[in-house]
């Protein structure tokens, strides 16, 4: 099942009265179950591709299609549905809230959806336990390191187990040991539970875990290779 697919698609921003080319014709398709990488320079558009993957931001030409959804054709509410509900994210900037504890951070994607308190606490546990978190439940953002605070951020992508998990430069912030333990939670949670995951990433670690990496040059696929 295609769970992510690019149709010619464009993405043009203005900077300083000029255009600026992220994106140009872009055509990609992913599988559900796929555990891939988009690699390229800084400016090549590959954290483009993700944001519009993830209904972030809104395309200039061509289609975006996410769970057989044309992103450009849905409503705000439809949009917003659709990332609360099949897609979670991992950011380098982390994008925690700075007065929720690390244990809040990470349930509160479960509280928008309306699980119970009991459950919330039980799932919470576990990933938290993923992704080396324990003992740091009650901390804030700002009483924790960067790679934990990095490692909180994943947790949250992870805990409703959504279908399609994008993440940008997920391990940035994460020293060679650190970043090699979560690869490995993330490609058992894409073993075990078929979560498809979409990286942009500059290490070569990630890359190494992924099983197809997408080169992206100045707006375009440069090479496509997928490995046995």
């Amino acid at each position: 099942m295609t769970i992510v697919k690019a149709e010619n698609l464009v993405k043009d921003y203005g900077f300083n009265g000029a255009a600026v080319h992220a994106l140009r014709g872009v055509n990609l398709e992913f599988q559900g179950g796929e555990f891939s990488a988009i690699a390229g320079p800084s400016g090549s558009g590959k954290s483009t591709f993700l944001h519009l993957a993830g209904c972030l931001d809104t395309l200039s030409g061509g289609a975006m299609i996410v769970g057989g959804s044309d992103v450009s054709k849905l409503s705000k509410r439809r949009l917003a549905l659709l990332r609360r509900n099949s897609i979670g994210f991992i950011f380098q900037a982390y994008n925690l809230i700075p007065v929720l504890s690390v244990e809040e951070n990470t349930g509160f994607p479960l509280a928008l959806l309306g699980v119970g308190k009991r459950e919330i606490r039980e799932r919470t546990e576990v990933v938290l336990r993923q992704v080396g978190l324990e003992g740091m439940e009650k901390r804030r953002p700002k009483e924790i390191s960067g790679g934990q605070q990095q490692r909180a951020a994943i947790a949250r992508a992870l805990i409703k187990k959504p279908a399609l998990i994008l993440a940008d430069e997920p391990t940035a912030n994460l020293d060679s040991k650190t970043g090699r333990e979560i690869l490995e939670v993330m490609l058992r949670l894409n073993r075990d539970e078929g979560t498809t995951f979409i990286f942009s990433t500059h290490d070569g670690m990630v890359m190494e875990f992924a099983r197809r990496v997408v080169y992206i040059r100045d707006g375009r696929v440069d090479r496509d290779e997928r490995k046995s």
